[in-house]
């Protein structure tokens, strides 16, 4: 039986976190482990992951907080390291139903039995009120007599795709040993639409129908830095602009991408001159940044075994964090109650 890991990115979001692991722990076709990558939350995530009961949950705390590009890196790593035939990804915010990743499996198998070997298998995604969110990107790969085939294996209730999110992703192992990992450098917004255009040139991932999950907190529609009004969030769009053009240029030779570095500078640029009119001078300043930093962005993916003590990030297993805490506070305290028999 193949061993399937889900692997959970989070971020500041514990209640959010409880309800996703609730979700992944009622699959009807269980998970061999589950692993959270906690991208160093200082909201008491720790405290209540070292508290539950979850079987078989694997932690492992983050340094430092290096995006979503980082912690999904080192979330596919850890599984691909442990002898994952099989990794669920999906952020905190992702409920699935309870026969997600039995669907996901069931499509791989059929699948398989048409001799198709997909890059990846994709749950469809709702908002809370059923409103269909990360649309994937129908697959413009063609057959032997140049049409495009996305279509051929509806009566399977797949579509080809490319280019999708990691919300709840399922990835073959062969996927990874093959193409690699995320790319961390690019921090957040982009690593996960450049990672599935990656593994999806020769080969297709597919949008499996009878798969679904919520998406929780998307009612807001596609990001976008004209209609961001928290302050607090303006520095990313540096990345999500620097990353757009990195994409456009890095994937020009895809089929419908030829003209998409063109496209894409001058879309990036209309939005400088919009937000200069409008006054929004900050946010301008955050554009042109992106932009000039996309000028020497050439970052490339890590290999999938790439052994763990050269991670480009440092973690903790959170059951060990937590041992070496008590054994900190057990010499304390033995310390004080010398110090204190002493007279020191």
């Amino acid at each position: 039986m193949h061993k399937v890991f889900a692997v959970i990115l989070t971020y500041n979001r514990k209640e959010l976190l409880k309800r996703c692991l609730d979700a992944v722990y009622s699959q009807c076709r269980s998970c061999d482990r589950v692993i959270v990558i906690d991208n160093a939350s200082s909201d008491g995530t720790q405290k209540m992951l070292s508290e539950s009961s979850y079987p078989g949950l694997m932690v492992h705390v983050l340094k430092d907080n290096i995006g979503a590009s980082g912690g999904f890196n080192a979330g596919m790593h850890l599984a691909y390291q442990e002898g994952a035939d099989f990794i669920w990804t999906m952020d905190d915010d992702v409920i699935p139903d309870p026969d997600a990743l039995h669907f996901l499996l069931l499509a791989d198998e059929a699948l398989k039995d048409k001799g198709k070997k997909p890059a990846f298998l994709l749950s469809q995604a709702f908002t809370e009120n059923g409103l269909v969110t990360n649309t994937p990107i129908i697959s413009p790969l063609k057959n032997a007599i140049g049409y495009r085939d996305w279509h051929e294996l509806l009566e399977l209730g797949v579509v080809a795709v490319h280019r999708a999110t990691f919300v709840s992703i399922l990835l073959p192992r062969t996927t990874l040993a093959q193409h690699g990992l995320p790319i961390t450098a690019m921090f957040i917004w982009g690593e996960d639409s450049e990672f599935t255009l990656r593994v999806t040139q020769d080969s297709p991932g597919y949008v499996v129908g009878m798969s679904k999950v919520q998406h929780l907190r998307q009612e807001n529609g596609p990001i976008s830095i004209l209609n961001e009004t928290n302050p607090a969030r303006f520095r990313l769009y540096r990345y999500f602009i620097r990353n757009k053009i990195y994409i456009a240029r890095k994937y020009r030779h895809f089929p419908n991408y030829r003209y998409l570095m063109i496209s894409e500078v001058y879309r990036v640029s209309r939005l400088f001159f919009i937000l200069l009119f409008r006054g929004e001078i900050r946010k301008a300043k955050i554009v042109l940044h992106g932009m000039l930093e996309s000028l020497w962005f050439y970052p490339e993916p890590e290999a999938a075994d790439t052994p763990i003590e050269k991670m480009q990030t440092s973690t903790w297993r959170l059951d060990q964090l937590c041992q070496e805490q008590a054994d900190v506070k057990k010499k304390t305290r033995i310390k004080n109650k010398s110090s204190f028999k002493t007279g020191s």
